[in-house]
């Protein structure tokens, strides 16, 4: 039996770090929007006559084989991997292949993606038919084992689902509330979006993890920064469903503004060069996907100033990543 998945990876417009158990408790809830996006990431699984597990990730070259899923080692490279599978425990030995398009390090939420692919397909193969809904609730615990801190949630219903989304976080868990439905606004929303890659990775778990302890700690400035990031979220829920891209531009501006007080190392001196540039030839605002520190940013262009933005922001060493809004989320075939 062979079996594919595909998830989009994401990028997050406002209210990120808000989707972190317990932070959007203590903010009596908070609503985290993003959209997915065709950068893919892909699994296929391959069931063995024999017990063996035989681990292989295209894009980073690692292999990892064990006797058994039981035996899958989880402190090694491809962990969570191993752990997903360990956890699934197929009632045969597999082979397992992954791949990730986006570069690592890119604050895209890929490993989330992948994780979501990866359930997706075990899913398929162990004929469970699982509530989507745990796909995100075990997927994020499997996640947090693997980093070893808090994790997020918004990256799996993008996976999942595909398309612009509200994401709300609160004492009964998680909703969705989709966005720009309408296929035309979706395509003038996308066309208006520059993605890049501003050449410094990042580990999104880290920086989330220093954002709340500030807040837990309740270091200088940290709380009125998490809420005014948590009202501006709920405000761009409604600035998208009103399809009032002025108002989203404002609110992606003032969102990166709160984002960078709430720690040390959100921006860079690098990232700052780019977010001028961009300004300089006609962007609205920039932000950096994830939780700051390098990675990808987005990019919201003025009215007929794509290409003079793109130029610019190239010149400032920002390369250019081509998308565009994944209109599905996980997809599963047998072969």
């Amino acid at each position: 039996m062979i079996v594919e998945a595909t998830t989009p990876t994401r990028i997050d417009l406002s209210g990120g770090t808000l989707d972190l158990y317990p932070l959007y408790l203590f903010l009596e809830g908070g609503v985290t929007n993003n959209a997915a996006i065709d950068l893919y990431s892909q699994v296929r699984i391959e069931t063995r006559d024999d017990p063996e597990v035989y681990l292989k990730s295209i894009d980073t070259g690692a292999e990892l084989r064990a006797p058994s899923a039981d035996a899958l080692p989880v402190d090694q490279e491809l962990s969570l991997v191993a752990r997903v599978v360990k956890f699934y425990a197929p009632k045969t030995g597999v082979n397992v292949t992954t791949n990730n398009a986006p570069p690592h390090g890119s604050g895209l939420g890929a490993s989330s993606s992948l994780l979501i692919a990866l359930t997706g397909a075990l899913d398929k193969i162990n004929g469970t038919n699982m509530d989507p809904y745990l796909f995100v609730e075990y997927g994020a615990n499997l996640e947090a084992q693997v980093i070893g801190i808090p994790t997020g949630k918004q990256d799996y219903p993008a996976a999942l689902y595909g398309g612009v989304n509200a994401i709300h976080f609160g004492v009964e868990g998680w909703k969705r509330d989709p966005l720009l439905p309408e296929e035309e606004k979706l395509r003038e929303f996308e066309d208006r979006i520059v993605l890049t890659f501003t050449g410094e990775t990042h580990f999104s778990g880290t920086n989330n993890w220093n954002m709340l302890k500030r807040f837990i700690d309740d270091a200088p400035g940290s709380r009125e920064s998490m809420g005014r990031i948590a009202e501006t979220a709920v405000k761009m829920r409604d600035a998208l469903k009103a399809f009032d891209l002025d108002e989203f531009a404002r609110l992606l501006a003032e969102e990166w503004e709160s984002r960078k007080r709430l720690a040390e190392g959100v921006t860079t001196p690098q990232i700052d060069k780019m977010v001028q540039a961009a300004r300089s030839a006609g962007a609205l605002a920039s932000k950096i996907c994830g939780a700051g520190g390098g990675g990808c940013m987005i990019t919201f262009v003025g009215e007929g100033k794509r290409e003079a933005v793109e130029a610019a922001l190239e010149a400032s060493g920002a390369q250019i990543m081509p998308f565009k809004i994944a209109r599905e989320g996980l997809t599963v075939k047998q072969i």
